[in-house]
């Protein structure tokens, strides 16, 4: 019988050298394919991913633009009366300065479909400067729209700065409790002369110039420098009151009281001409401009600009940090 030889007992066929290795290459080659699709799979997910992402993101911040009201009226087409608001205390930083509302007046009188202006005011006064450039615009854009009324309606009160504003209309409308007038200006501050010689402490201010120091709290005050100080507010006040002379004209009383720096009701202003009537908001709009649809003009930060400022106020906060942190290492 033939027998096998026993190197060959178990191998059916001769081993080839190259098929083992050609294995492995196919292998290899496979598992490749295999990551570079799931790679790029990985990729699209991803970019999808951020897509859907990025339209919700759009979606919430259109919300959000929509909710806050936006900066105006845009895409009201109706005829209308067109509101301006002035809240708060004037001045070049609060929402009530001469910029904000001048600019949300002048898009209210330049709209095609606003048919009168209300300024609604509730402000205790505020800045000479700011409340006379609110004034000068009222007056510039009644006579660059002529055939546009502009009244004021006053809340709870428009005094001082407030008033200064409202004769520029031409009517004010108040309610009876409202406050209205003090016609007057003022400058305040404190004294701690006796205080820092009582526990004594020395005061030490430089200055170049006899009068720079004036109105210093810790110094005594001298006659000279109040006299230039009450000049100064004398000035001031004739101006407030040739203001409101000429936009009140004859309908203003000529008790001299008006002009003190008193304040007085809605009922009480009303007989002395500081106003015209009383009247609410949607009183005037609707039966004495004669649109009861009021869209309101008034520029209000909205939530994007709020968060915008924010952000820049927290950068700038933590760049100073940084700074100082800097300096006080070194």
């Amino acid at each position: 019988m033939f027998k096998r030889n026993k190197n060959q007992v178990g191998n059916s066929a001769p081993a080839l050298p190259g098929n083992h290795a050609a294995a492995n290459n196919s292998s290899d080659a496979i598992l490749q394919e295999l990551a570079i699709d799931y790679m790029h799979d990985k990729k699209i997910r991803r970019r999808w991913k951020f897509f859907w992402f990025g339209l919700f993101a759009l979606y919430v911040i259109a919300t959000l633009l929509f909710a806050s009201g936006g900066n105006g009226p845009a895409g009201y087409h109706k005829p209308h009366t067109a509101l301006v608001e002035l809240n708060g205390v004037i001045g070049a930083e609060s929402g009530a300065s001469a910029d904000t509302i001048n600019d949300s007046l002048r898009k209210a009188f330049e709209s095609k479909q606003s048919k009168g202006v209300i300024l609604r005011i509730n402000s205790p006064g505020g800045a000479p400067v700011q409340s006379a450039d609110i004034n000068d615009e009222i007056t510039r854009l009644r006579e660059l729209f002529p055939d546009k009324p502009m009244h004021v309606v006053i809340s709870d009160m428009a005094a001082s700065g407030g008033y200064f504003v409202a004769v520029a209309a031409d009517q004010i409308f108040a309610n009876r409790s409202s406050i209205v007038g003090s016609i007057g200006v003022r400058m305040d501050s404190f004294g701690f002369v006796d205080a820092i010689k009582k526990y004594g402490i020395e005061r030490r201010s430089m200055t170049a110039g006899k009068n720079k120091s004036i109105f210093d709290p810790f110094l005594p005050v001298k006659a000279s420098q109040q006299r230039h100080i009450y000049k100064m507010l004398d000035q001031v006040h004739q101006h407030f009151i040739e203001t409101v002379k000429q936009g009140r004209g004859e309908r203003i009383s000529d008790d001299p009281d008006v002009y003190s720096g008193l304040f007085w009701t809605g009922e009480e202003a009303l007989g002395l001409g500081l106003i015209d009537a009383f009247g609410s908001l949607d009183y005037v709009a609707r039966d004495v401009i004669g649109y009861k649809d009021i869209v309101d003009y008034t520029y209000r930060p909205n939530l994007l600009d709020q968060l915008s400022k924010d952000f820049g106020v927290a950068v700038g906060a933590g760049i100073a940090n940084v700074i100082s942190g800097q300096i006080k290492l070194q």
